[in-house]
């Protein structure tokens, strides 16, 4: 397959390079990816400034690797339409630093690679891992992320063009890891504890201290990952909230 790789930590993270190196001795692999970190950054793009691509040399890969000054989504947009031939089979995103389990898809940037990757007609997964303490592991994460390529491949007849894939790994040692669960998405809230301080202009300062709190529910991914396993949750940009369509239709009319 004809694979676009991008993500939100910046083309010389290492989870990008792991990814790619997993990828690339079966797979054509293209990345584009952010010239600084840009974790966080949802599913912003740049419609005014003209974007910056550098093409780069990742050691040891043989793909082509172009950096961009812009945003995550952008770098989707741009790897379709002006640095690949167009005829990309499949986006993947990642392998991110950090989970991206419940409401932090709406934050994240590589979650955001691969929403921006289904808006565009093109089947896309995007790939997280579990840090605790600054420990990671790229190789356990890497080779599950290989595994779920290799089965969205031999399934390409069934894949909609549309679709998301979200996928979260923990921090274990592969033979610890309990398998696949398909799951919702649960809930995570930041508690923001922000404290204001002046400075000699009278300016406020706002300093901010996010707490994770992550709202364990039954059957969802936050569940099943602290369960040990790996998490894969299908996604859609339609936000629509269906169930409530005809009640508020009611309001109205």
């Amino acid at each position: 397959m004809k694979i676009l790789i991008s993500n939100d930590d910046g083309i010389y993270a290492k989870g990008i390079y792991s990814l790619a190196k997993a990828l690339e001795t079966d797979h054509e692999i293209t990345i584009v990816a952010p010239d600084t970190q840009r974790s966080a950054s949802s599913h912003s793009i740049t419609l005014t400034d003209s974007l910056l691509a550098k093409e780069v040399k990742l050691d040891g890969l043989n793909c082509k690797a172009y950096s961009l000054n812009g945003t995550p989504a952008d770098c989707v947009r741009v790897g379709i339409n002006a640095l690949t031939d167009c005829n990309i089979d499949l986006v993947v995103s990642g392998i991110n630093r950090g989970l991206n389990l419940g409401t932090d898809v709406l934050y994240s940037g590589t979650v955001s690679v691969a929403v921006e990757a289904a808006i565009n007609k093109i089947p896309s997964i995007a790939f997280s891992m579990q840090i605790k303490d600054d420990i990671e592991s790229y190789e356990v994460a890497s080779k599950y992320a290989s595994k779920i390529v290799k089965i969205a491949e031999n399934m390409r007849l069934h894949l909609s063009d549309d679709i998301v894939l979200n996928v979260n790994i923990p921090l274990m040692k592969g033979k610890e890891i309990k398998g696949i669960k398909i799951c919702s998405i649960g809930r995570v809230k930041y508690d923001a504890a922000y404290q204001k301080i002046k400075d000699e202009n009278g300016n406020i300062i706002i300093k901010l201290n996010d707490t994770l709190n992550p709202y364990v529910t039954q059957n969802t991914d936050t569940h099943y990952l602290r369960e040990g396993y790996v998490t894969i949750t299908p996604l859609h940009y339609d936000l629509t909230n269906f169930k409530l369509i005809n009640e508020v239709e009611k309001w109205f009319y």
